[in-house]
C-alpha cells in the first residue's frame, strides 16, 4: 500500500532597497530585494514549509531560526537541501512540489525554468517534479503595492 501525504507552505518577505532579489536560487534583476535573515528566498522557504508539513516536521523556523548566526545570509537552496534530507529521514520521498509566486513586479517568466532546475537539484528530484508559476494581484494588497512578495506552495511526499 502506497502512502502519500500533502503539505502546504506560505512565506512572505518585505521588498527593500540594498538587497538582491533571490527566488528559487535565481538572482532576479530588480531595484529591490527581499529582506530576511538568510538570502530571504521566499520561494524556497514556502517549499521547505510545504515539505515539512507533509512529513509532520514542523516549520522552517524550527530548523533554521533567524536568531542563529550560522544561517545569516545563507542560500535558501542549502536550507531546501537540508529539508529534503529531513523528508528522507522521516521515511518519505518527494513526489512533487507546486508553488505560486505572488508579485506585481518584476516579471518572473524568464527565470521560472532556472528556479525549477535549482529546486529539483536541491531536492535530488527531476525538474518535471517541480512546478513554479508567478502571478500578480492586479495591484491589490501588499504585493500589488510592491511592498513584498508572497509564495504559496504545496508538496506531495510518498512513503519509501
Amino acid at each position: 500500500m502506497t502512502t502519500f501525504r500533502i503539505g502546504n507552505g506560505y512565506d512572505v518577505h518585505r521588498l527593500v532597497t540594498g538587497r538582491k532579489l533571490i527566488l528559487g536560487g535565481v538572482n532576479v534583476p530588480h531595484d529591490k530585494g527581499l529582506d530576511g535573515h538568510s538570502d530571504a528566498d521566499a520561494l524556497c522557504h514556502a517549499v521547505c514549509d510545504a515539505l515539512l508539513g507533509a512529513v509532520g516536521g514542523g516549520d522552517i523556523g524550527h530548523y533554521f531560526p533567524d536568531t542563529d548566526p550560522q544561517w545569516k545570509g545563507v542560500s535558501s537552496l542549502l536550507l531546501l537541501e537540508k529539508v529534503g534530507q529531513v523528508v528522507k529521514k522521516q521515511g518519505y520521498k518527494v513526489s512533487n512540489t507546486d508553488a505560486t509566486i505572488i508579485a506585481q513586479n518584476p516579471k518572473l517568466a524568464p527565470y521560472v525554468d532556472k528556479m525549477k532546475q535549482n529546486i529539483a537539484k536541491a531536492l535530488a528530484i527531476g525538474p518535471g517534479q517541480v512546478n513554479v508559476k508567478a502571478t500578480t494581484t492586479e495591484k491589490l494588497g501588499f504585493p500589488g503595492r510592491e511592498e513584498g512578495i508572497a509564495v504559496d506552495a504545496v508538496a506531495l511526499v510518498e512513503k519509501l
